[in-house]
């Protein structure tokens, strides 16, 4: 059986060289002796693994060393509970700000209110099902914040942000999860971004934490798990990290740089992104209900004229090697995710099969 065009928001799709390397070096990394699942993570061989990781995305995001780079696990969810933990010192007597823009963008707020703190909707859009990214004009936002929460791209809604918010001194944090390496970001806007790895970064197990590093260490009371700077001070080792995980993370990272880097990865987003909306806009059978400003390149929604043939859609499509086009059970249709690691060449033939199935069912 050949291989499908993979269209899943996550785990998503990975380079295909990189999966090789992945098979290549399963039973018996370089002259080791072993497999990378089975080394101490303590070794200078896995040391060597992890470093060069973190090296890499350090170069690829052009990420300061006034920041600390963590690879934890429990995914960006947890990350929900640990950003408050940490940013905050006095909960109570304090407030944040969140900018909803999706399902988990309102789940970060609901944890952080189990923080008692003062949780502020500084924007939203769940007015118009989130079809758009609010504008900075839009947003409400106190000067006093302990820090402004965004998630940069809605896996759901199919939304992302093309601007950086103006927060003034007030830390920005954003969910960088579904759109990491898509595109070149200025870090030193950011307090902290996070990202769980399963999009664009590698395999689920991992999750990237870019903090400044003078938001760490702030409080004194956490459980040593949940703190950042017990991380940092550990460069990641406080316990046994993901090893496997982190292994493969490294790999999608050495692929990125040799396809060009950051910026060539954003060209080439571009350009699939566009053909694929191009195509859903010139056709009256299928819609796309986010406008247009807003439009994520990383996730694609779209719905057909006839939701009754939504099963046969999905039904078809798997046929020609198309798969995981399902829309989040949240909202229904059509989802397609196109991450770095989607060749060209899955776009095209989505497009195709999209055109001929219009031809026989429109």
């Amino acid at each position: 059986m050949e291989r499908v065009y993979n269209f899943s928001a996550g785990p998503a799709v990975l380079p295909l060289p990189v999966l090789e390397q992945a098979r290549d070096e399963m039973v018996m990394f370089g002259d080791s002796g072993m497999s990378v699942m089975e080394m101490s993570h303590r070794s200078k061989v896995y040391m060597a693994i992890i470093a060069k990781a973190e090296s890499l995305l350090r170069s690829l995001l052009g990420i300061p060393d006034s920041y600390a780079v963590l690879l934890l696990q429990g995914g960006a969810s947890l990350q929900f509970s640990m950003i408050p933990m940490n940013l905050l010192t006095q909960p109570e007597q304090q407030s944040v700000d969140y900018v909803l823009t999706g399902s988990w963008a309102e789940k970060a707020l609901a944890e952080a209110k189990k923080q008692r703190v003062d949780a502020r909707v500084a924007a939203t859009t769940k007015g118009v099902n989130y079809a758009r990214i609010p504008t900075q004009a839009e947003l409400v936002l106190n000067p006093q914040a302990a820090y402004l929460h965004i998630t940069s791209n809605n896996t759901i809604f199919g939304t992302e942000y093309y601007y950086t918010p103006e927060s003034g001194e007030v830390p920005l944090v954003a969910d960088i999860s579904s759109n990491v390496l898509s595109r070149p970001m200025e870090i030193s806007r950011y307090g902290l971004l996070y990202a769980g790895a399963q999009k664009n970064l590698g395999p689920s197990g991992v999750t990237v934490v870019i903090v400044r590093r003078d938001l760490l260490g702030r409080r004194s009371d956490l459980p040593q798990m949940l703190d950042y700077k017990v991380h940092a001070d550990n460069d990641s080792m406080f316990n046994t990290p993901p090893t496997y995980a982190i292994y493969i993370l490294g790999l999608v990272l050495q692929w990125t740089q040799e396809q060009g880097g950051v910026a060539a990865m954003e060209q080439r987003n571009i350009r699939k992104a566009a053909k694929l909306y191009a195509a859903i806009d010139n056709s009256s059978f299928y819609h796309c209900p986010t406008e247009k400003v807003s439009r994520s390149r990383m996730n694609v929604p779209f719905t057909l004229a006839d939701a009754s043939k939504d099963a046969l859609f999905l039904a078809e499509a798997k046929k020609v090697g198309l798969v995981t086009l399902a829309g989040h059970r949240s909202v229904g249709g059509m989802r397609a995710s196109i991450y770095n690691a989607m060749p060209e060449e899955g776009v095209d033939a989505l497009i195709s099969f999209m055109a001929d199935f219009e031809r026989m069912h429109g």
